[in-house]
C-alpha cells in the first residue's frame, strides 16, 4: 500500500528552502514522490501533516548507546548481561525522540545491532564502532588507580587497549572481525578518564595511520578519533581519519587540515555540560576529576565550534549521549545554534552531513525520491525555534524504512 503524508511544511535536509503544503509518497519503504501540493494516488492511505513540520529522521553520529552515565560501584555490581539489556530502553527512548540512525562509538557489541535489524527490539538503525582503542593509561584504558579494571571480557567486544604499530594492526582486525562498522580510537586523553588530561596526545602518528591502513584494506572502514588536544587532532588528522569528535581545541592548522582532507567536526557540544549537570543533580555519582575537567572544557570547546563552524568545516551532530541521558539528542542541535550554527545548519548537520559521514547519504539523510522513508512529524517550526525538536511530544510521528514506529496522529490518518 501506498502512503501519502500531506499538507505539513518541508524541510527536506539538503538545505533547500521549505516546501508549503508538501506531499510525500511512500511506497515499499521508499520516498516515491515529493512535490508542492502533489496528487494523492486512489487508494492510498494519507497521513494529513497540516499545521506540523515534515523533515528527515535525525541521525546522531556519536552514542553508547549501552552506557548510562552510572556510578562506577554501580557498574563493577552489574552482571554484563544486564548491561547489555540496559541499553534496549536506551534505543526505544532514542527512537522516540525522532533520532532514526545512530553511530555507535564503542562499547556496544554487533549483536545489539542485528537484534534491532532483525526487530527483536525497537532502536534507531545502527552502525558499531564495537570497542575504543586506547594505548595504557589512555582515554580508554578502563583499568583505575585502585588497579581494578572495569572493562568486562567478551567475545563480542575485543579488548581496548593497545601499545604499537603491529598490535594496532592485529586488533584492529579483531574489531573489523568482531562486526565493526568504524574504527575507534583515542588520540588524545579525556573528561572522564582517570589518568590522562583532555590535552594529552595518545597514540603515534604511525599507530593512528595503522589503524587507518588497515580499515581501509578491509573495505574503505574508516576511523573515528577522540581527539581533544590540539597536538592530537592533528596527528588524528595527518593519519587519515574521518572524523574528530569532541575537537575541544582547535587552531588554524588543525582547521585547515580538516578542512583539505574533507574531515568532519562531531562537537558533542552537551557532553561536557551533561557531566556538570549530573554532579549537581546527584553529588557523588560522577568522578570528582570528571567535573572538573568538564567545568575546565566547557567554555573552550564552545568557542572551538564556534571557529570551525565560522571556516566552514563540515560538522555531523553527535551527542556522546550515555555520558547524559538517552532520547535527548535534540539538545544538541539548540547548543550549535546557541554558538555559531543557524538552524537550517544545525538540522544539515543531523540529517544530510551526518548520513554522507556514515556513508549513507544514498539511503538517508534527506527527503527525496528514491531514499528510504526516515522521516519525522514535529509539532512546530525547527527553523523558527529549534528547542521544539527537544520534547518528545513534539516528535508525533516517526517512520523508519517507510515502518511507522510512533505514530501519535492516528485521528490525522485516513484511507
Amino acid at each position: 500500500m501506498q502512503t501519502a503524508i500531506t499538507g505539513a511544511t518541508l524541510i527536506d535536509g539538503t538545505g533547500r528552502d521549505p516546501i508549503s503544503n508538501a506531499t510525500v509518497i511512500i511506497e515499499d519503504g521508499r520516498i516515491q514522490s515529493v512535490a508542492a501540493q502533489g496528487a494523492v494516488p486512489a487508494g492510498a492511505q494519507v497521513i494529513d501533516g497540516t499545521g506540523l513540520t515534515l523533515m528527515p529522521g535525525m541521525i546522531d553520529t556519536h552514542v553508547h548507546m549501552l552506557s548510562n552515565s552510572e556510578p562506577m560501584l554501580h557498574r563493577l555490581v552489574t552482571p554484563f548481561s544486564l548491561h547489555l539489556l540496559r541499553g534496549i530502553p536506551n534505543a526505544a527512548a532514542t527512537l522516540d525522540g525522532g533520532v532514526t540512525t545512530v553511530r555507535d562509538a564503542g562499547g556496544t557489541p554487533a549483536g545489539f545491532k542485528l537484534a534491532i535489524e532483525q526487530k527483536i527490539f525497537p532502536g534507531p538503525r545502527m552502525q558499531v564502532a564495537v570497542t575504543i582503542l586506547s594505548q595504557t593509561g589512555g582515554h580508554g584504558d578502563s583499568m583505575m588507580p585502585c588497579g581494578a579494571c572495569l572493562a568486562v571480557p567478551s567475545p563480542d567486544v575485543p579488548a581496548s587497549v593497545v601499545d604499537g604499530v603491529e598490535p594496532m594492526r592485529q586488533r584492529v582486525r579483531e574489531i573489523l572481525r568482531a562486526g565493526a562498522d568504524w574504527i575507534k580510537v583515542c588520540a588524545t586523553g579525556g573528561v572522564l578518564s582517570a589518568s590522562d588530561l583532555p590535552t594529552a596526545s595518545q597514540f603515534t602518528e604511525a599507530e593512528l595511520a595503522a589503524a587507518v591502513d588497515e580499515g581501509r584494506a578491509h573495505g574503505n572502514i574508516e576511523v573515528m578519533a577522540h581527539a581533544q588536544g590540539t597536538n592530537g587532532i592533528k596527528n588524528a588528522l595527518r593519519s587519515g581519519v574521518k572524523s574528530i569528535e569532541h575537537g575541544i581545541w582547535l587552531d588554524d592548522e588543525a582547521i585547515a587540515l580538516m578542512i583539505k582532507h574533507d574531515v568532519y567536526l562531531v562537537p558533542t557540544l552537551v557532553a561536557p555540560m551533561q557531566v556538570i549537570r549530573r554532579a549537581e543533580a546527584a553529588p557523588g555519582t560522577m568522578p570528582e576529576y570528571g567535573v572538573r575537567k568538564a567545568r575546565q572544557v566547557v567554555g573552550d570547546h564552545q568557542q572551538s565550534f564556534r571557529r570551525a563552524v565560522a571556516a566552514g568545516v563540515k560538522v555531523a551532530m553527535g551527542t556522546d549521549s550515555g555520558v547524559g541521558p538517552h532520547g535527548q539528542n535534540a539538545e544538541e542541535l539548540a547548543v550549535m545554534v546557541q554558538h555559531g550554527m543557524t538552524p537550517m545548519q544545525a538540522i544539515i548537520a543531523t540529517t544530510r552531513n551526518a548520513a554522507t559521514l556514515m556513508k549513507l547519504d544514498h539511503e538517508i539523510g534527506t527527503l527525496e525520491a528514491g531514499k528510504r522513508a526516515d522521516l519525522i512529524l514535529v509539532n512546530g517550526d525547527p527553523l523558527a525555534d529549534i528547542t521544539v525538536l527537544q520534547p518528545h511530544a513534539n516528535i508525533v510521528l516517526v517512520m523508519q524504512g517507510g515502518e511507522l514506529v510512533k505514530n501519535q496522529v492516528r485521528e490525522r490518518v485516513t484511507a
